[in-house]
């Protein structure tokens, strides 16, 4: 279950066992990690030559967390682990309990269950900028190691309740001020100082602390249980749908009130109640053999990488040579660029390469059990494919599409296989990294199908998040707001690189007109279309990309676009930028303005978001996504949304829904009906309610 990965131990002339975890690429904690960091504590406490340990991570690493890719063997598996195996025997009676001191070194990343490890350790050495937090609770879950007992009585109640229900990190400088970690060293003498602290525990010329049971820093039961009350409405307030925050309140409190021994076990106890276990309907996953994919392209090679990484034998076609060719050297250069960053060995390299095989017509597809169509955005071409497809494969081959856009019942009109027909849309930049997979039912999908793509989607590590089918479905839905938003406010005056720029601060990996150069133009012209098409009334319709295409550019690829680019994809502002903005503006008929000219970061944020939650509201007001969470999900994992602002409905709740329907209002008398508020948010700003409320 979950990936492997394991624990080394070394003993030195000190006396001093280094333990260090090791599952590349973040270290994460799968079963096989954890089993073996109780080997190496109980191995360490047995021998004689052993006086105290220092845990710590790989490669610059401790422990980017649980591996949540281990819940999907938990249906295959005969028996779940049993509660508190791991917050208790493991973390607590193993680590924390030991008869020799323990000192954590942390670099890099210690999130989720990596920063509860630490906490178990007698003291917690940090570089200045790794990062430490409890994200759990934006997946869905609670932190299950030990975090909600072991964090307040390290940093406090009011704080721990902020890093936990806000999923928000904090830096190493920031921890030793709160006292989460014991002091700043440097990486390159951080294992060293750790030896010599573990050792000085031992001597008693530092205190040997087992966090489990400090209260120093807990406020006392009277005022604990008013903090909570507080933290208990504020969640209430901020996500009212949302369960796992309350269960990580009360559990935190049963802590407090209780003891800690009894927080862990009420921990363990609402843990395995919401991580995921068996399947709707009583399906089971079929078993995928091979897979089929349809274009060699970018996306076509990254899925095609993603698959043969998770031993998925996979058929590449192609329409000629040439392309089958590049698309095969675009794989072959996905997997030694992991080589070359030592996240894989070549002779994994040689294994994965020999699982794909080129093809130029559909032989090979008679045994095929599914098939990835990953051309381009063009309906008639996805058609003749499907209809293909129908002809070629055999009766339970799920036919799925990588579409970003094109609405499924459109692409399937001319098969009579509708029920086997679904998106699986993977994300660019590139397919094989980004780890969001929005898996696309119609209304004729078969839940086999969804259920089978779920369980897929785990063995090659990726976030699933299924959604109804429309014109760009819920992600690029959402998002289509976005790069329009900056066009107008550029043909209005908004200077592009000012709008990027803030767009960044906010947290964005890149702003819109950035993304536009990396995705494409022609990308986002095909895709803009398709919007243009199906939702007139809300569409920003610039000449501004296709004044630039006139002009040879095609974004990154041609090293111009809204940027210029060096040899080395190095983006820089283009002064002839200038002419073609004014070119657009002429055509469109719109003047500058001096408002806009003027906008402030927080302006320009507001203008370039709120039609994005706009269009957030439609998709969930029209079903297309179950719930608000699905959203911010998608919104972070598959558009970079920043994390820590919790999601696009949760940022858009910590706002208010009046003042983003004001503002909406106000921008659409000034601007026209693409700032129009729908009127999901029109109801709910009307009652002064979050965003994800029911009206009832």
């Amino acid at each position: 279950m979950g990936s492997k990965g394991r624990t080394l131990m070394e003993v030195g002339p000190d006396g001093v066992a280094i333990i260090t975890i090791i599952n590349p690429p973040v270290n994460s904690l799968s079963f096989d990690v954890l089993r073996s960091l109780k080997e190496s504590f109980d191995q360490a406490s047995r021998r004689d030559d052993v006086k105290a340990i220092v845990v710590t991570g790989a490669k610059g690493k401790f422990s980017g967390g649980f591996d949540i890719s281990a819940f999907g063997g938990l249906q295959e598996a005969k028996e779940r682990p049993k509660p508190g195996w791991i917050s208790v025997e493991i973390i607590t009676d193993t680590i924390e309990a030991s008869r020799k001191p323990s000192v954590a070194a942390i670099d890099g990343l210690a999130l989720g269950g990596g920063l509860e490890v630490a906490m178990a350790c007698n003291a917690r050495l940090s570089t200045p900028t790794a990062q430490l937090g409890l994200p759990e609770l934006q997946l869905g879950i609670i932190p299950g190691f030990g975090g909600t007992q072991r964090l307040p009585r390290l940093v406090g109640l009011t704080k721990s309740l902020e890093m936990m229900l806000n999923s928000k990190p904090v830096k190493g400088k920031e921890a030793f001020s709160l006292g989460l970690v014991d002091g700043l060293v440097s990486p390159n003498e951080l294992v060293n100082t750790a030896r010599q602290w573990a050792l000085d525990i031992l001597d008693r010329r530092r205190p040997w602390v087992a966090s489990l049971y400090k209260t120093d820093k807990l406020e006392p039961l009277g005022e604990a249980r008013e903090i909570l009350k507080f933290a208990r409405a504020q969640a209430r307030k901020q996500a009212p749908n949302l369960n796992h925050p309350l269960v990580c309140i009360d559990v935190i409190e049963a802590g407090i009130v209780a003891g800690p021994r009894a927080g862990l076990w009420k921990e363990a106890e609402a843990f395995e109640g919401l991580v995921p276990g068996v399947t709707d309907c009583g399906l089971v996953p079929r078993r995928v053999k091979k897979v089929a994919i349809l274009g060699g392209g970018l996306m076509g090679s990254g899925i095609a990488t993603v698959l043969i990484l998770s031993n998925y034998p996979v058929i590449l076609k192609e329409v000629n040579e040439k392309f089958l060719d590049a698309g095969m050297n675009r794989i072959k250069a996905n997997l030694q660029s992991r080589v070359k960053k030592g996240k894989l060995t070549q002779e994994r390299f040689e294994k994965a390469i020999s699982l794909v095989k080129g093809s130029l017509d559909y032989e090979g597809f008679r045994d095929v059990d599914m098939v990835i169509e990953a051309v381009i955005e063009n309906v008639s071409l996805k058609q003749q494919i499907f209809a293909d497809l129908e002809k070629y494969c055999p009766p339970h081959c799920i036919l799925a599409s990588n579409t970003s856009t094109i609405d499924l019942n459109l692409i399937g009109e001319t098969t009579k296989s509708q029920d086997r027909i679904v998106g699986a849309h993977f994300f660019r930049c590139p397919a094989h990294v980004m780890p969001l997979l929005e898996i696309v039912r119609t209304k004729q999908t078969s839940p086999q199908v969804i259920v089978d793509l779920l369980d897929i989607s785990k063995k090659i590590k990726k976030t699933p998040v299924v959604v109804g089918n429309c014109t760009g479905f819920a992600v690029n839905r959402m998002f289509f707001p976005y790069t329009q938003a900056a066009l107008l406010l550029v043909e209005r005056g908004a200077d592009v690189y000012q709008i990027d720029k803030a767009i960044t601060k906010f947290g964005m990996p890149m702003g819109p007109l950035r993304l536009a150069d990396l995705v494409g133009f022609g990308v986002a012209v095909a895709t803009g279309s398709q919007f243009v098409q199906n939702f007139p009334e809300r569409t920003y319709k610039s000449m501004l990309i296709p004044l630039l295409q006139e002009d040879k550019r095609a974004g990154e690829t041609t090293r111009k676009g809204f940027y210029l680019y060096d040899d080395k994809r190095k983006a820089s502002p283009d002064p002839e930028l200038k002419k073609f903005i004014e070119k657009a503006r002429s055509i469109s008929g719109v003047s500058v303005d001096p408002k806009l000219v003027k906008l402030q970061d927080k302006d320009i944020i507001e203008m370039i978001f709120f039609p994005v939650v706009n269009e957030a509201c439609r998709v969930l007001d029209e079903g297309i996504a179950v719930k608000a969470a699905d959203l911010d999900i998608s919104a972070v994992m598959g558009m970079g949304f920043p994390p820590y602002r919790g999601g696009i409905i949760f940022w858009a709740d910590s706002l208010g829904s009046k003042y983003i329907y004001s503002r909406l209002e106000k921008w659409s008398e000034l601007y026209g009906g693409f700032f129009k508020p729908c009127a999901y948010l029109a109801a709910r700003a009307a009652k002064g309610i979050p965003l994800v409320s029911n009206l009832s």
